[in-house]
């Protein structure tokens, strides 16, 4: 009982082959491939948008000076 050899994962290939055909094989193989293309073009675009929403120095939570003056309102009242 250990991991499957070789010619036992050419076996199952062969069987899935002839259950679901070749045709629609590949058209899964380029679904999934296109996917994963446009899952990595998105995510790159989401970085560069990051990149362009929080300039270098800002600081993450937002501008310090904005939350400094809604404090001061808040005290005023």
């Amino acid at each position: 009982m250990g991991s499957f050899s070789i010619w036992h994962w050419l076996i199952v290939l062969a069987i899935v082959a002839l259950i679901f055909g070749t045709k629609r094989l590949r058209n899964v193989g380029e679904d999934l491939g296109s996917a994963i293309k446009s899952f990595r073009k998105g995510m790159q675009d989401d970085s560069q948008q990051q990149l362009k929403a929080d300039p270098p120095g800002a600081a993450p939570g937002g501008d310090a000076a904005a939350d400094e003056a809604k404090s001061e309102r808040s005290d005023a009242r």
